[in-house]
């Protein structure tokens, strides 16, 4: 494919859409009826149906029955962490073999236009973004995960909050099923707002911004107490009434779902002429620009906060005076 068709490319290399980013048509005023049912497909292809069914899969045929999970032993603790890790790297393998690796695509709607593996600095262990990120990602990321994933389990199994069940409470648990995405959206922006507080950023989420230019193995590679809180968001089905499975596709969704904003490239080329969108740019100008877009654009939080920038001019001269007030703001308390 042709990238420059769909966007263009500066002197160093970095390719951006001509189309400014936008928000999901799905909290406006006024209403966009037409907009929001040509852009519903979207809502569940092709990740979020993904993540659902793995969740299923991970019910039938991954965890054992709800006897054993009313104790913690570490036979089936121990089998569920393996497999969480053989899915990770399989699927954010995939991504990162084709795309970074075989290099399949070129540079073809990169984002950045320098290659992660060639850019060697002291933010990383052993100097290697790579290294670094999956480092992060199985030693403390996905051990966490599997930490969240048995408490809730365990907490299921032995009753000790609601469980809901398909058959007695379908269209409640359907609807719930429908708001997972916009759970995630408001943790997620709550979260990542927080630890952008100047102490939390330095401590915690910096870890997570060395990865100026992302790849996908920066997806989940955070501090620790970062993976917690992100991760975290599936321990609100231990609050609202729910079912385990639904508590799974919520971790699903974010863990494996962290991928997206991080793949580096705006389309995923599937043949000549057909790619896949990876709506990753909204994610990607906050990793460039570190105070704008701490939502994923689902919810448009960002454009209630003015904290939203599309990628346009008009985004950058918005950002630019933000800042410019910000400094002011703070010469005038330094005096």
């Amino acid at each position: 494919m042709d990238d420059l068709k769909h966007g263009k490319r500066n002197k160093r290399g970095d390719w951006a859409p001509d189309e400014p980013a936008g928000a999901a048509p799905l909290f406006v005023f006024p209403p966009r009826p037409l907009a929001l049912l040509k852009w519903l497909p979207h809502y569940f292809l092709p990740y979020n149906l993904l993540f659902a069914l793995s969740a299923v899969a991970w019910w039938h045929f991954v965890l054992p029955d709800i006897e054993m999970m009313k104790t913690l032993s570490w036979g089936w603790i121990v089998r569920l962490f393996l497999v969480n890790c053989a899915a990770l790297l399989l699927f954010f393998g995939v991504f990162e073999l084709r795309l970074y690796i075989l290099r399949a695509q070129g540079n073809r709607f990169k984002y950045n236009g320098k290659w992660p593996s060639e850019q060697k600095s002291k933010a990383f262990f052993f100097g290697s973004q790579n290294i670094d990120n999956m480092l992060r990602t199985f030693g403390t990321g996905l051990p966490i995960w599997t930490v969240i994933e048995v408490a809730i389990l365990h907490a299921y199994a032995n009753g000790y909050v609601p469980w809901l069940t398909f058959a007695e409470h379908p269209l409640y648990l359907f609807c719930l099923a429908l708001a997972a995405p916009i759970i995630h959206e408001t943790h997620f922006f709550l979260l990542h707002r927080a630890i952008h507080w100047g102490p939390l950023y330095r401590w915690v989420h910096s870890v997570h911004h060395n990865s100026v230019n992302p790849s996908p193995w920066s997806s989940l590679s955070m501090h620790p107490i970062e993976q917690f809180g992100y991760l975290g968001v599936s321990l609100w089905h231990l609050i609202i009434p729910s079912n385990p499975i639904l508590a799974l596709y919520q971790l699903h969704f974010a863990g494996f779902g962290a991928i997206p904003g991080h793949v580096g490239f705006d389309k995923v080329e599937l043949g000549e002429d057909k790619a896949v969108n990876s709506h990753a740019y909204i994610h990607y100008l906050h990793h460039k620009y570190f105070e704008v877009n701490y939502g994923d654009g689902l919810i448009p939080f960002d454009r209630w906060f003015g904290t939203f920038h599309d990628g346009s001019k008009e985004g950058e001269a918005r950002m630019q005076a933000r800042y410019e007030k910000k400094k002011a703001r703070a010469n005038a308390a330094a005096k």
